[in-house]
């Protein structure tokens, strides 16, 4: 008999919820920022640009996450590699190697990520991390 397991999914309900962390996180600061939350596929769940953001934030956010999806670790780690030399990485699909992407995972499983774009890589790394504490 085939054995199938159980597995957590990210739902909208939730993706609102971290994405409203994370834009409490920008409105402290006065950050103008765009959020992307993508499921665990790579695919975009829920988004939000808040007033004022530049419009190259909108892809380079949403690339973010999907990096963060995809390699199962903060865009950070990736950035790291590429600082220490690892170029040859900048031809892998889907890699992004700029902070602000975080995955979004509870207990031990992959349930998609957050993107943020809109100010310094590590502003939006900041905001990424905030929103998680939003993840129970």
């Amino acid at each position: 008999m085939i054995q199938l397991t159980d597995r957590k999914t990210l739902t909208l309900a939730a993706a609102k919820e971290i994405a409203a962390a994370a834009a409490a996180e920008a409105h402290q600061h006065g950050w103008n920022v765009v959020i992307a939350i993508l499921d665990d596929g790579g695919h975009l769940l829920y988004f939000e640009r808040l007033d004022g953001t530049q419009l190259a934030s909108i892809e380079v956010a949403v690339a973010k996450a999907r990096a963060a999806v995809y390699y199962k670790r903060p865009t950070k780690q990736l950035e790291e590699r590429v600082v220490g030399g690892g170029v040859n990485a900048l031809n892998l699909p889907h890699f992004m190697p700029i902070q602000g992407g975080e995955p979004i995972v509870v207990q031990g499983q992959l349930l998609g990520a957050i993107g943020v774009s809109g100010v310094t890589s590590e502003q939006d790394a900041q905001i990424a991390r905030a929103a998680l504490q939003a993840v129970k």
